[in-house]
């Protein structure tokens, strides 16, 4: 007989973690940007990276600021690789 196995809730503060982290190392990524007015009043703002749970996907929004001279379709493809990657090899999402 097959045992039922439990279940796995990951934080969605992990995961903008591992957004976060990934997201920096990708040359062209001058720092991450906090998200609009939350920030201005106090509210924790994740620091560029908003998770939501959309029919059972994560979909995460990363904010960036972005080097001089850097080209922003090119880098925003790598960093949506890179993530995407990221958030499967890590925490298999």
């Amino acid at each position: 007989m097959g045992r039922k196995l439990g279940t796995v809730i990951v934080s969605p503060a992990v995961l903008a973690m591992v957004a976060r982290l990934t997201t920096l190392t990708v040359p062209g990524v001058a720092r991450m940007s906090p998200l609009g007015v939350r920030r201005l009043f106090g509210e924790d703002s994740d620091d560029g990276v908003k998770v939501r749970l959309v029919d059972e996907a994560v979909v995460l929004d990363v904010y960036v600021v972005v080097a001089t001279g850097v080209n922003m379709l090119e880098l925003s493809r790598e960093i949506q690789a890179k993530v995407a990657r990221a958030i499967h090899e890590i925490v298999g999402m």
